[in-house]
């Protein structure tokens, strides 16, 4: 019997035509995703489910798909679906993270083109009736410098795009290795040369604790006088109430926003300054992005259902059923051990080596080394995926290798990655142990046992007294609790390291009095996605 696939939410014929020809017998019904109940009422006939954002795919929803296989959502954004619900029902959560790029990167570019001539407020002006050619005097961006704040997939196109127009172009990304910087033609800088020197800014990064704010009104006040902001990534990254004053004083001198930090955007702290322009999110909007982003959704799911290729998943390896069964605790110590790196580095990444010791050397490599580095780059960009991650790696020039070798000490196997930076190599290992729980074995080349937590605290200091004493007595002053405690060194009086996994997450204040202490070297909370 052929797969059955419901088409909820209005996507291109020539998507629904793919599945057609593929031998899937398809149910076209746009409108179905916006009818909650009825779409529960007959989810449980479908294998698979195409959707855009009208369809929310809840846990109520999913309790009712008794057959479902796999939700693809056409686009990057997968705010509608209940991942882990998704998950715990055995459902594979796909999307198309690439298919919008050109598309947002051209309305960056746009919108740049727009503020520097006032091109708005001009229209606007000259169809009222008036002729303003005094006012509306306007800016070349030929030799002005662009500032990029992410230089990944948009960030380079819009580099491309800018370099085409005669613009010199500087980038800021901690994880933009020199090698990239001159294939894509950007000069690698730091936040703040960037901020010093660029007439137009413009961002490409997600949402992240790490980026929220990054331009506030301390980054705002070291930029150049003049200069103009651009944001089509994401609301939030831009302090707004701070750029605003900054537009007023006329330290800035024009904004364009197609994100807000509250979206649908009723008010902003934006509206109504002269020379800001603003969109609605119109950043995917075109005709080309949408039928992409559906074309692709529908080969994808189309090569899933019927030969059991997965691109492009969310909440799923790239593994066989048989290899599932055994590498599952693998794949997610694999995902720690990079989460573990990721969050401890902020500057580019040059290598990553990943060493396979015993047993696990036997296992689906490819699909720990693409575990290890999604859990890398998750740190800055927690939208990617493990068929996303290598892309990107790649695409920065991320020389990524790996080793294997037969069982070489007292664990049956372990995994061992290596991370080398400009400054510095971060080395961390890890084993399952037989109860099918991941441990950290070592860090640093220094032998611990650590359970791993959600919410956990990883500390550096020299071997001395006190340092036992002052963690728990500042942890409990801010209402912390320790579920465990793992202590290692290399000798006496030498590096010594604590790992120590929370009930609760370490506030800054925390953070602040330990540092207070003059006791550690590094202080790092860590975050783990348990599943």
């Amino acid at each position: 019997m052929a797969p059955k696939v419901l088409v909820s939410d209005k996507l291109s014929e020539s998507a629904v035509q793919i599945f057609r020809d593929r031998g899937i017998d398809v149910d076209f019904m746009p409108d179905l995703g916006k009818d909650k109940d009825g779409l529960r009422d007959i989810i449980g006939k479908y294998d698979g489910l195409a959707i855009r954002s009208a369809t929310k795919a809840t846990p109520k929803l999913l309790e009712a798909a008794d057959k479902l296989k796999v939700i693809a959502r056409a686009g990057i954004g997968v705010d509608n679906v209940d991942i882990p619900a998704a998950s715990k029902k055995g459902v594979i959560v796909m999307n198309t993270p690439f298919g919008n790029s050109i598309t947002t990167a051209e309305h960056a570019i746009a919108l740049m083109l727009a503020v520097a001539r006032q091109i708005p407020e001009a229209n606007t002006s000259t169809q009222a009736g008036k002729w303003e050619k005094s006012r509306f005097m306007g800016s070349e961006i030929t030799a002005k410098t662009l500032g990029l704040i992410g230089s990944g997939n948009i960030g380079s196109i819009v580099a491309n795009r800018a370099l085409g127009l005669k613009m010199k172009v500087v980038a800021y990304d901690p994880f933009l290795s020199e090698e990239r910087a001159i294939k894509i033609g950007v000069q690698k800088v730091t936040l703040d040369e960037l901020l010093a020197r660029a007439d137009f800014i413009t961002l490409h990064v997600p949402l992240t604790d790490k980026t929220r704010g990054i331009l506030n009104a301390e980054a705002i006040a070291k930029m150049k006088p003049g200069v103009r902001v651009i944001n089509c990534a994401r609301g939030g990254l831009v302090d707004e109430s701070a750029l605003a004053e900054a537009l007023k004083s006329g330290h800035v001198a024009g904004a364009a926003f197609d994100v807000f930090e509250t979206e649908p955007a009723t008010e902003s702290p934006l509206f109504g300054i002269a020379n800001v322009v603003c969109t609605p999110h119109l950043g995917a909007s075109t005709t080309e992005a949408q039928e992409n982003v559906a074309v692709q959704v529908a080969e994808q799911m189309s090569d899933y259902l019927l030969t059991g290729a997965v691109v492009n998943a969310l909440n799923m390896p790239s593994v066989t059923a048989e290899e599932a069964k055994t590498m599952g605790p693998w794949l997610e110590l694999a995902g720690h051990l990079g989460a573990f790196i990721g969050q401890m580095t902020d500057e580019p990444i040059k290598a990553i080596n990943i060493l396979y010791d015993g047993a696990v050397s036997e296992m689906n490599l490819n699909a720990l080394e693409c575990a290890t580095i999604a859990g890398i780059m998750q740190a800055t960009n927690p939208e990617v995926n493990m068929v996303s991650a290598p892309v990107m790696a790649k695409d920065r020039g991320v020389q990524v290798s790996k080793t294997t070798q037969e069982k070489s000490g007292s664990f049956d196997a372990f995994i061992k990655l290596t991370v080398v930076t400009d400054t510095r190599e971060r080395t961390i290992a890890g084993t399952v142990f037989s109860d099918g729980k991941p441990r950290f074995i070592q860090i640093k080349g220094i032998t611990i046992d650590a359970e791993i937590g959600e919410h956990m605290l990883y500390t550096t200091n020299k071997d001395v007294p006190r340092v036992i004493g002052v963690l728990g007595k500042v942890l409990g002053d801010n209402e912390v609790n320790i579920a465990n405690f793992t202590l290692g060194r290399k000798e006496i009086g030498g590096d010594a390291i604590a790992l120590l996994y929370l009930d609760n997450r370490v506030c800054e204040k925390t953070i602040r009095e330990l540092g207070d202490t003059g006791l550690f070297q590094i202080i790092s909370p860590l975050q783990f996605n348990l599943g």
